[in-house]
């Protein structure tokens, strides 16, 4: 016996003998179709956010056994969804790093903390100045746990200006360019004292440590002298014992270089991509 076996484009055409496009039949017909292929669709999503949702488990395990006591990690979601970012909280990740400030916003507003059970720090560790008159509102403030982008005695007082008026102290990390670089962010390394003295004065701010990101090179061991140098100043900094500074937090190193940055006293990484995949484009 020869079983007929109709394509779903035959499916969507068949006509019940004497019904009409409009007929009950039809309408039915119709309906069941698309309910089967959003199932197929939803079963397709879930399978693909469960495989997503192993691999983030899997890698912050990976990395946390990597990670000397004391340090801390940051994971860099940059270009992630607020359900990467869930998933990742879920995988014992603590500390969120945010780029852009709409970004954290969408993810700060749908994370389910009493789902997680834990308390969840947000750090910013975009540019700042880009995102300064965004940073600066109110609720935003209120959202960040620390900036770790302050390059410029000016920014800084802006952010202790607009912290005093909601009662808040901001933790801060210097940015040091320890490249030299001049088309990116971050203070030389010569004015790095310079520029946290005058901070201290300000009162509603409160130096943390300093941070870099060094250039970027295919060899991460090439990143090894820019880490040294800011270790050094560093060091330098929190040997001074300036009243108002407390030098806790040495923020160097990403996905492709935190192990150099390890080996040179780094107590903070910041990793995205080693964490969550590569980005889609």
């Amino acid at each position: 016996m020869t079983v007929h076996r109709k394509t779903e484009d035959q499916m969507k055409n068949f006509r019940v003998p004497g019904s009409s496009e409009s007929s009950p039949m039809r309408r039915h017909l119709k309906q069941s179709w698309r309910r089967s292929g959003k199932n197929k669709e939803n079963k397709r999503i879930n399978k693909h956010t469960q495989v997503r949702r192993n691999m983030i488990q899997e890698n912050v395990e990976s990395i946390r056994k990597e990670l000397p006591p004391g340090v801390e990690l940051v994971a860099a979601a940059k270009g992630r969804s607020a359900r990467e970012v869930q998933e990742a909280l879920e995988s014992g990740i603590t500390i969120i790093g945010e780029n852009y400030v709409t970004e954290s916003k969408r993810a700060y507003q749908k994370i389910d903390v009493n789902r997680i059970g834990k308390q969840v720090q947000w750090h910013f560790i975009g540019v700042l100045h880009k995102a300064k008159h965004d940073i600066l509102r109110r609720k935003n403030l209120r959202m960040f746990d620390m900036i770790q982008t302050v390059d410029s005695f000016e920014i800084a007082d802006e952010i202790s200006d607009r912290c005093a008026r909601i009662n808040k102290t901001m933790p801060i990390l210097i940015e040091v360019n320890s490249g030299r670089e001049p088309q990116k962010a971050g203070i030389f390394p010569e004015d790095t004292e310079n520029l946290v003295r005058e901070i201290a004065g300000l009162s509603n701010v409160r130096v943390m440590g300093l941070m870099t990101m060094g250039p970027r090179f295919g060899d991460p061991q090439n990143s090894r002298p820019y880490f040294i140098e800011t270790r050094k100043i560093f060091e330098k900094i929190k040997s001074l014992e300036l009243s108002t500074v407390e030098m806790r937090y040495l923020s160097m190193g990403m996905t492709n270089s935190y192990k150099v940055a390890i080996e040179e006293r780094a107590n903070m990484v910041r990793i995205g991509t080693k964490i969550f995949g590569q980005r889609a484009e």
